[in-house]
């Protein structure tokens, strides 16, 4: 378990590999363990940075807020304190977002994004996760645990087809989140619209997109398409929200492919 100390909390992240630095981003209520496979895929290759995002994990917690914005800060600070001056960036879900987000905006940063079943705009997201940015319903929902351990049990094969999996991940992440990280930074998502500022984006963009995808609409593809010249277009059409656990292989495939060329 490594660690850094940023401005605004500690931030837990996991290393492996040599060669070529890439960072890795989880999704809402994740945690750096969804890239586990993928890090010993490439890890002959690259050195993969795997990080918790304020708020999950084993990162700090003691924020008020968890924006995008902040998420981006964050991001800028660890490449900062590793001293890694640039590198591709790769993110899941709400991950992908922050992906997006830092390299519209800090494009020294990043050399190559890819983006994994992420929302270019919130209203994308299904309509559970976009109530869950209120904060009476998150109130409500968090302190009603048994029934939201069962709703995302009952859910879960809808998400991932390795749901069994991703249920024992999901709830031991779901311990260590709090209620302000569980509803702001859902809150920050829903409200996230990159669509004016992505056709002035030059940074090569691969978006990885599974086709029976319940949690974030696939049609963020078609408008990843639209709005970037030259954005390459992955669609998986045995995956759900986790391409790199319903499909570890194919999307290893196409991440070392985009991270290669």
């Amino acid at each position: 378990m490594s660690s850094i100390v940023t401005d605004q909390g500690i931030v837990h992240y996991e290393a492996y590999g040599r060669g070529t630095p890439v960072i890795l981003l989880h999704g809402w209520l994740g945690s750096w363990g969804y890239w586990l496979d993928t890090m010993e895929a490439l890890g002959r290759d690259y050195r993969l940075y795997a990080l918790d995002f304020w708020g999950f994990g084993d990162s700090g917690k003691r924020r008020e807020r968890y924006l995008i914005s902040d998420f981006v800060d964050l991001v800028d600070q660890f490449m900062d304190r590793l001293g890694i001056v640039q590198a591709p960036v790769v993110g899941h879900s709400m991950g992908g977002t922050v992906a997006l987000s830092l390299a519209l905006n800090r494009p020294q940063r990043v050399r190559k994004v890819a983006v994994v079943g992420s929302p270019v705009v919130g209203d994308s997201l299904h309509l559970f996760l976009r109530l869950a940015g209120h904060p009476w319903i998150a109130y409500m929902v968090w302190h009603m645990p048994t029934m939201l351990r069962w709703g995302i049990k009952l859910f879960s094969p809808q998400i991932t087809r390795e749901w069994r999996k991703w249920y024992e991940m999901q709830i031991q992440d779901l311990s260590r989140t709090t209620l302000e990280a569980f509803f702001s930074s859902i809150a920050s998502l829903r409200r996230t619209d990159l669509r004016p500022q992505l056709p002035g984006l030059h940074t090569p963009v691969m978006s990885v997109n599974g086709v029976g995808d319940n949690v974030v609409n696939p049609n963020q593809a078609t408008l990843i398409a639209r709005c970037v010249p030259g954005a390459r277009i992955e669609m998986m059409a045995h995956s759900r929200h986790f391409p790199m656990l319903d499909e570890p292989e194919a999307f290893n495939k196409r991440l070392r492919s985009f991270l290669k060329n």
